[in-house]
């Protein structure tokens, strides 16, 4: 949020949603960066409180407390954000925790083939690419992968099929 953002309009024409935006964000997008701590989240989620309030004018009890309006839609969006972040980290550390408690130190990955079978899969065509991640990657079946895909069961199939024939070609075999 640069500084000229905060900047009042000198005059604004009563009864514009542009005036209501220049009135009321600078404060709004304030409150919300206090209650973030980062600039570009609290820009979205001032905007978003805004087009909830706005898009609610006609429906609020007292117009003229637009700010107050505002102010309790920021603080909601905000707790709901922070909310939102801290299941994010949990299921992080405890994905963290999962594969941590799978690996042991003789089973650790090898890097180099790991980069080696990245660097194939993009090289693959987008289809083939995106059957073989759904299928195995995302652990989908055949039928929910050719659903992701758009396509038939068979198709789905045989674009699995021909990656993984590219695949083993460029890595070299099977006998990894």
């Amino acid at each position: 949020m640069e500084q000229q953002a905060f900047v009042r309009p000198a005059e604004p024409r009563p009864g514009r949603l542009e005036d209501l935006y220049l009135r009321h964000m600078p404060d709004a997008a304030r409150l919300a960066f206090l209650l973030t701590r980062d600039r570009g989240t609290a820009e979205d989620l001032a905007q978003e409180a805004f087009i909830k309030v706005a898009g609610r004018l006609r429906h609020l009890r007292s117009p003229e407390a637009f700010d107050a309006y505002l102010r309790r839609a920021v603080t909601n969006l905000c707790l709901s954000h922070h909310r939102h972040q801290k299941v994010v980290r949990a299921y992080v550390a405890r994905e963290v925790e999962r594969a941590a408690g799978r690996e042991s130190a003789t089973d650790l990955p090898d890097v180099e083939t790991r980069d080696e079978v990245r660097a194939a899969l993009a090289e693959l065509p987008d289809r083939q690419r995106a059957a073989v991640i759904l299928r195995f990657y995302a652990d989908l079946s055949e039928e929910q992968t050719a659903h992701a895909l758009g396509c038939s069961v068979g198709a789905a199939r045989s674009l699995v099929f021909r990656a993984m024939g590219t695949l083993r070609d460029r890595i070299g075999g099977e006998d990894r």
